[in-house]
């Protein structure tokens, strides 16, 4: 987030994150014309916030760069599944990565176009499978033999002809955090470039099968191009591999994974990276192959703020902690990736300030969303917990037994509720005593 923004009143802030979309004004964090402190007033906190402009300008990033090229962008859904979000990009024209039968669900029941949802995931069920056949997807990334011989018995026993595209692990170091690394031999995903020839073959003699396309994904919060190059020369040469078996695609999928800013990251421009790839497909022959996107994370993560609450302010010999309202089963990258993510007042204090530790009230030590930050701070302040837009609500939990916060979509100078605030009676529901 950078500011100040458009507004010539805006109070001239440093702030580490990438999005014009949240700014300050006259002392006060806004979300577009929305001002937080209200929003955070009215809602009560924990309380994720996202802009609507924000996704239209990530989404429009993508597509200058794609111009007049054939490509088809599939938002990666697992970064947030919303269904405000959702509906937002299936108006914009976007396909989608699925990786569950419930997020299957989920882009239906957002009126998105089945025949541009590719559906991924190493452990499809045969009620999944037959879910997407029946909704008419674009086509399956499987992402081994065994599973590509399910999916023939499923297809065959609807009668129906299931689109295949071979997920190909090509052993590139995507150069990220391990846990979100997906393109190594020791990775789970996807099958080994080096036996990708012979399960072709398979699936061409499989009934109920239609091999279409070739696909990848390396891993997520990536900021170099060279690792998609090497992806991308790897799987031409592949295709060279299939040609001459007399295998002929229509598609290749590179996956998605471009990063964002959190902290002082220089992302890769959709542009930068894409320009590249085109010049090596026609280069290569294969300009007419469709190109295939699923971005996520680079789609929504600067689009999103958590909004927390100071509790208690404790200061100890060690370190100082401030204890939020927000905690790890609200916003698990911490506590899982050791991630950063900028930490701002909502409305600025000129008191002197003190290194603290964001932390949450859960019973665990990993529950922490930020350390060692500079801030000045009282009880009752709201904090603004950036670059919450991807995997933020979508891991949220109900750990201790804690309700999931509330979504807010910022439109301009108005804001809608997306989902509701999880109430005490809903974390019981379902459940019974024995007789």
């Amino acid at each position: 987030m950078t500011a100040p923004g458009p507004n010539p009143s805006a109070t001239a802030l440093s702030t580490p994150a990438g999005s014009p979309f949240f700014n300050y004004r006259d002392g006060t964090l806004f979300a577009e014309s929305v001002s937080l402190a209200e929003l955070g007033r009215a809602l009560g906190t924990p309380l994720y916030v996202y802009s609507r402009a924000a996704l239209a300008a990530a989404w429009a990033s993508y597509q200058e760069a794609i111009g007049t090229q054939r490509v088809l962008v599939c938002y990666g859904m697992k970064a947030n599944s919303n269904l405000a979000v959702l509906k937002e990009f299936a108006r914009l024209g976007s396909g989608f990565d699925i990786v569950s039968g419930g997020e299957l669900a989920r882009v239906l029941a957002a009126g998105a176009d089945p025949a541009k949802v590719v559906f991924s995931g190493v452990g499809k069920q045969a009620w999944e499978m037959r879910a997407a056949l029946e909704a008419g997807v674009k086509c399956f990334n499987v992402e081994s033999v065994p599973e590509l011989k399910r999916l023939s018995q499923v297809a065959c026993e609807m009668s129906k002809t299931a689109a295949v595209s071979l997920r190909v692990n090509p052993d590139v170091d995507a150069q990220t955090h391990p846990y979100i690394s997906t393109g190594l031999k020791e990775n789970k995903f996807g099958i080994a470039i080096e036996d990708a020839p012979a399960a072709y073959q398979l699936a061409s003699s499989l009934p109920g099968i239609s091999v279409v396309g070739v696909d990848c994904h390396i891993g997520s919060q990536i900021t170099e191009v060279a690792p998609y190059l090497d992806a991308l020369d790897k799987l031409l040469k592949l295709i060279d591999q299939l040609t001459k078996l007399g295998i002929k695609l229509k598609h290749l999928d590179l996956g998605g994974g471009l990063g964002i800013r959190y902290d002082d990251e220089t992302p890769l421009a959709p542009k930068v990276l894409l320009d590249k790839v085109f010049t090596q497909l026609k280069a290569r022959g294969y300009a007419g192959l469709e190109l295939v996107l699923e971005p996520g994370r680079s789609l929504v993560g600067n689009a999103g703020v958590l909004l927390t609450t100071v509790q208690y302010l404790k200061h100890a010999d060690a370190r100082n902690f401030a204890i939020v309202d927000a905690a790890m089963n609200d916003l698990m990258r911490p506590a899982l990736y050791e991630a950063w993510h900028g930490v701002l007042p909502v409305t600025p204090r000129n008191d002197s300030s003190a290194l603290y530790d964001v932390v949450g009230p859960v019973c665990e030590s990993a529950d922490w969303l930020a350390r060692a930050r500079q801030l000045a701070l009282h009880e009752g302040d709201i904090l603004a917990i950036e670059s919450a837009g991807a995997y933020g609500f979508v891991m949220a939990g109900n750990y201790n037994s804690r309700p999931r916060p509330a979504e807010v979509m910022v439109d301009g100078d108005k804001y809608y509720v997306v989902r509701q605030r999880e109430m005490l009676a809903d974390l019981i529901r379902g459940e019974s005593f024995l007789p």
